[in-house]
């Protein structure tokens, strides 16, 4: 708390004298996502020192305390998908890692509940932009009228299905073998600089309604890489939209946009394996109300801001997991 207090008197002190300086807007966010995350760790150290640092499958038998327990950790996880899932820093990563520090067990079915959450974050965030991206793809197959949103409609459907079928493919045969904590931090830490030096260096010259077949493809393609857990989905398409030029905001909402398809199908895959309880429902409530909140505070900060306190970030999680690892 002290050491928090101290870099917030610096950054506060220093921000008075240079209001606009970038890399003071780079430090907050980075200390900010630092913080809640600091915050959920020592609330979640708390639950599994009173649980025996287990968070059983949801629906498991137990007295109202342990029940209290489940549904305080279902709500952590909920904050946790909600922050990194649609943040370019992995939600699959922390969903993989969280457990293993405190050595809980979460079924898949859980993970993908999570992400029904930030699902229904999408899809009422940009509510009347799904209507008018579903208007414009019918009218221009039946009545072959054009339009920036019939145009979109078809590109995110295009761009699903490669990135789809070939991620689904490789998670089949060799998701499990990836799921180490070694690989994750390696992924973390690679994708980190990657997307840093990508966002760097790239132009801004496409927007979202102009974005073309070919980049919204590609970022689809990139899409497949995100079955490996550390690389992130948001991260590695929006890392490649900025490859690709597109200005940072409109690879934010193109990157949103097209995930939604494909975790809705992984959520009606899964469906079958859902337990309806306490900690399924705060669960999914957290995630999508987190959710809400990062979408809007991403969209507004990329305006003007920059993907590098998010590499920067990822950097410090993958050596922090690293670290982990050698003393675990």
């Amino acid at each position: 708390i002290k050491l928090y207090k101290q870099l917030y008197m610096i950054y506060k002190e220093e921000s008075v004298m240079l209001e606009n300086n970038k890399l003071l807007k780079i430090t907050k966010v980075a200390l900010i996502i630092m913080t809640v995350v600091s915050v959920l760790f020592a609330i979640m150290g708390a639950a599994s020192a009173n649980n025996e640092g287990v968070f059983r499958v949801p629906g498991a038998s137990g007295g109202p305390g342990v029940d209290k327990v489940y549904s305080i950790s279902g709500v952590i996880l909920g904050i946790v998908q909600g922050l990194t899932e649609l943040l370019p820093i992995s939600s699959s990563a922390h969903l993989a890692i969280i457990p293993w520090i405190f050595n809980w067990n979460i079924p898949d079915s859980f993970d993908v509940a999570l992400h029904f959450g930030t699902l229904l974050a999408i899809g009422i965030f940009f509510f009347k932009d799904w209507i008018e991206l579903i208007k414009g793809g019918y009218k221009k197959l039946v009545k072959k009228e054009n339009s920036t949103e019939g145009r979109m409609f078809w590109y995110i459907v295009l761009a699903t299905i490669p990135g789809g079928l070939i991620g689904f493919l490789l998670d089949h045969f060799v998701g499990d073998k990836l799921t180490t904590p070694l690989i994750i931090a390696i992924a973390l830490i690679v994708m980190g600089i990657i997307l840093y030096f990508v966002d760097k260096n790239a132009k801004s010259t496409t927007d979202y309604e102009h974005m073309t077949l070919k980049q919204t493809f590609l970022i689809g393609l990139a899409q497949s890489l995100a079955f490996i857990p550390g690389v992130s989905r948001s991260g590695v398409t929006m890392t490649t939209a900025r490859l690709l030029k597109v200005d940072r905001e409109s690879a934010a909402k193109y990157s949103f946009m097209l995930s939604a398809p494909i975790v809705l199908a992984a959520t009606i895959f899964k469906i079958k394996d859902f337990v309806f309880n306490v900690p399924f429902f705060v669960g999914v409530f957290s995630s999508f109300i987190v959710g809400i909140l990062v979408i809007k505070f991403l969209l507004k900060y990329l305006q003007k801001g920059s993907f590098k306190g998010f590499a920067i970030y990822r950097v410090i999680a993958g050596l922090v997991i690293i670290a982990l690892t050698f003393i675990k």
